[in-house]
Formats: structure tokens, C-alpha cells, sequence
């Protein structure tokens, strides 16, 4: 960052900020679209090419994607506070840049697994990232809507990434040429990000000014919570923080049900690997348009109610993919109502954690979220793996269906609200301040201001 924007005004909001807020989210969509490159075809090449005839073995890259995203989850957030959010969000895209290489000259599927051991840091470094930046420019007052606009981009663009390298693999086969896209990907993300992308760390330190004036805190006597303390937070203590996490764990667990069973469920029934493309689009593309909506549906309604329901509707339609018929129609109705569900849940689960974070210590507390959501991957890709070959596929979809419900309903009795009613009623709180202090520098600093974990109504 120059000495003239250190020196710069700082102002929050969406319109203020939407040059650099657009720039996220079009990084964010070739985030997205990285990950996207396997949802149709990695599934397939496990059978296909290496010959894995077990559901749990064919599943192992998700498993090892999903352990290695939500640590780097936890640790983005951390460094992202301590030294910055850009220079997190570049190196996330040096880690991508060997993945779609590793992938084509494959000779084995242990190279599968490393590539996606890069790609688990790629995505939990940069994804992460994207997402406490954006949150850190809109300020408070639109933090669902911004949040739905990164997870529109995010999940459109894996889509359109499975849905074109399906279609690419269909014509040429399933390796080399649908890894070609993630060449361009990666070179397009990492130039964004390197050239255009500017630090947001001082617009949450001007936040943090203006939340600690709004609460008369003062400059000592209490300490930020420790990643430690969080996670101790998210286990069961806390309301909220734990009701928060579990739900963002499920909705992975079944997420990563999708990714890796799906396309396997499909052709077994007999499915060519187009409609199957068109398939595994349908999900992921009707979960990013919806959350356009949703995100700033949940800004005037409250999270809680958009959580329960999301996390009910998931469930209902991945037991009514496996209990009422099948086919392609069948799929592909219960492939929107799931992708509609998701929408309801992803971004508000993240507007709620930047309803209860400090701005000077968001991004630790995103990154403990993030850590519990992602292990959903891990998780759902072994419960799966293990269910299908131990009772077939059909119990194993119905099976993670009837526990993406039960979270729904934990959710229900367990979570209060997190969004301040004055604030979702409040036209504007956009200010501006002049700050002359490195971000970095003064991120870190910021955490030695008094905080409390839990802001207006919600009880501890």
C-alpha cells in the first residue's frame, strides 16, 4: 500500500467501495471455478483412469481437500488480521498455480491427492480472504448482501467450471484438455489479486473506531479472545458461535456428498456425461443465483429464521432425490430445491459471524467458522464413502439428508439471533475517517482494544 492510501479517507459501504468490492467478487469467481474443475470430472477419472472401485478410496481427494481448507481456514483468518489481508490472498493463489499440472500428468492417484492438498490451500487462503475483505468494506449494514453477492460468484463460477469441463471432457476425454481451463484460472486470479487488488485491514480498524465509540470503550483493560478461546466458543458453549458452526459443517457434509457421489449416483443409473454435467450445474448454479437474494433477504428478516429453513430444505430434498423415483427431471428438481436450501443458509451463516466478531479480530472468527464448515468436506466424504460401500449409495444420500435435517432443528432450539434489530432499521452508518497508520501494523495492535464477543442483543 503507497503513503497516499494509508493516508487516504476511509469510508464503508457498498457504493463507496464497489470498484474495489467488484474486483473481489470476479476474484472470488476464479476461486470458485479452481475448485470447480473437479466436481464433474474427478469423480469419474477415480474409476475411469485409476481404476478405484471403492466409494471411500474414490472420495479421498475430498476428504484430504476438505482436512487441509478448513486448517488453512483458521490459520487465513489469523494472518489475515496479523499481517494483512492481500498478501494472504496472493500467496492463496501461488498454492494454486501447480494444481491443474499436478492433475494432467497424473500417474497415479496419490498426485491427485497432492493437487488437491494445494487446492485445499489455495481455496482456504484465498476464498477466505475474499470474504473478510468484502466484509470489511460494506461495514455492518449490508454484510448479507455482501455476502451473498461472494457466494453468488463463488458457486456460479463453479458451476459453469463443472458444467464446461464436463461438456470439454464428454468431446476429448477426462484428461488432459478440461485441465487447460484451470491454467487460465489460476493466471487470471493470481494477476487480479497481485496488481489490482488493494489491503482492506484499514477499514476494519475505522470499524473497530466506530464500534468502540458506539459502545464508549476505551483503549485498555481487555484483551481480543484467542483462536484458542473461539474454538472453545464453537464446541457447545456458545450459543450462537456453536449453533453457527455446526450448521456451516453440515451443510459441507452434504456439499461434499454432492461433489464426490453425485456424479458417480448418476452414471451408475445410466446417464450420459453430459447430462450428468448438466446435473452437477444445476446444484451449485441454483445455490449461487438464489444467494444474490437471500444474502440481503436475511439483512431485514434475521439470520436464524433463513438457517433453519435452508438446512430443513436441504435435507427434505436429498431424501426425496432417493425416496420419490428418479431420473434426470426427478434429479434435477431435487438438485435445485437443494441448491435453493444452501442458498437460504451459506452467506447468512457468514453474515452471523460478522454479526458477533470484532472488526479487529473478524478475521480469526471467520476462520474458526471456516475450519468447522470445511471439515464438513473430510467428513462428509468419508461418511459417505463408508455408507455406500457398506449399504449402497441410496442410503448413504438418504442418510446425510436425515442429519442435514436434525442440524436444521438444532438451529431452531438452540441459536438466538444475531442481527441487531436498531441495525437492520438503521438507513446509514457510513463515515468517514482519515487513518495514517499501516494496516498491517495497526491490525495488530487492535487487538490489545477491550472487545466483547457478542454486540448488541445477543446473549453470551
Amino acid at each position: 500500500m503507497t503513503r497516499a492510501e494509508r493516508n487516504a479517507p476511509v469510508t464503508l459501504g457498498l457504493r463507496a467501495n464497489w470498484r474495489q468490492f467488484s474486483l473481489l467478487v470476479a476474484v472470488n469467481a476464479f476461486v470458485g471455478a479452481m475448485v470447480g474443475l473437479e466436481r464433474t470430472v474427478l469423480p469419474l477419472l477415480a474409476e475411469h483412469d485409476f481404476g478405484l472401485a471403492s466409494r471411500s478410496a474414490a472420495l479421498s481427494f475430498i476428504a484430504t481437500f476438505g482436512l487441509v481448507k478448513a486448517l488453512t481456514n483458521l490459520l487465513a483468518g489469523h494472518l489475515g488480521d496479523r499481517f494483512g489481508r492481500k498478501r494472504v490472498l496472493v500467496a492463496g493463489w501461488l498454492f494454486g498455480v501447480p494444481v491443474p499440472f499436478l492433475v494432467i500428468w497424473a500417474p497415479s492417484w496419490s498426485w491427485i491427492i497432492v493437487a488437491n492438498v494445494l487446492l485445499g490451500v489455495n481455496q482456504g487462503l484465498a476464498w477466505s480472504t475474499t470474504v473478510v475483505m468484502k466484509i470489511d468494506l460494506v461495514g455492518p449494514l449490508r454484510r448479507g448482501f455482501a455476502m451473498g453477492l461472494n457466494e453468488f460468484a463463488g458457486y456460479l463460477a463453479v458451476a459453469l467450471s463443472a458444467l464446461g469441463s464436463g461438456i470439454i471432457a464428454e468431446r476429448a476425454g477426462l484428461r488432459p484438455e478440461p485441465f487447460y481451463l484451470g491454467i487460465v484460472f489460476v493466471a487470471l486470479g493470481l494477476v487480479l489479486s497481485l496488481v489490482f487488488v488493494r489491503e482492506t485491514a484499514g477499514h476494519a480498524l475505522h470499524e473497530a473506531a466506530l464500534h468502540d465509540r458506539e459502545h464508549h470503550r476505551g483503549v485498555s483493560g481487555g484483551s481480543a479472545p484467542s483462536v484458542r478461546s473461539l474454538l472453545m466458543r464453537s464446541v457447545w458453549r456458545d450459543r450462537a458461535l456453536f449453533s453457527i458452526c455446526q450448521a456451516g459443517l453440515v451443510n459441507n457434509l452434504n456439499d461434499g456428498l454432492a461433489w464426490g457421489l453425485f456424479p458417480i449416483f448418476y452414471a451408475a443409473a445410466g446417464l450420459s456425461l453430459g447430462n450428468i454435467a448438466v446435473l452437477t450445474f444445476i446444484y451449485p448454479a441454483t445455490w449461487g443465483v438464489v444467494q444474490l437474494w437471500t444474502g440481503s433477504l436475511s439483512d431485514r428478516l434475521g439470520r436464524k429464521r433463513l438457517i433453519v429453513g435452508g438446512m430443513v430444505l436441504q435435507g427434505v430434498a436429498l431424501i426425496a432425490m432417493v425416496g420419490i423415483g428418479g431420473g434426470f427431471r426427478s434429479w434435477m428438481a431435487s438438485g435445485v430445491a437443494l441448491g435453493i436450501g444452501t442458498a437460504m443458509v451459506y452467506p447468512t451463516l457468514l453474515a452471523a459471524v460478522g454479526d458477533v466478531a470484532h472488526p479487529s479480530w473478524r478475521g480469526s472468527a471467520v476462520g474458526v467458522y471456516r475450519l468447522w464448515r470445511d471439515l464438513g468436506y473430510a467428513v462428509g466424504a468419508l461418511l459417505a464413502g463408508a455408507i455406500a460401500d457398506l449399504f449402497g449409495m441410496r442410503w448413504a444420500i438418504a442418510g446425510i439428508g436425515g442429519l442435514t435435517f436434525v442440524s436444521g432443528v438444532v438451529v431452531a432450539i438452540r441459536m438466538p439471533e444475531t442481527l441487531s434489530r436498531e441495525l437492520s432499521r438503521r438507513p446509514s452508518a457510513a463515515a468517514t475517517v482519515r487513518t495514517t497508520s499501516s494496516p498491517a501494523r495497526s491490525s495488530t495492535r487492535a487487538h490489545s482494544n477491550p472487545v466483547a464477543f457478542w454486540s448488541g442483543s445477543v446473549p453470551r
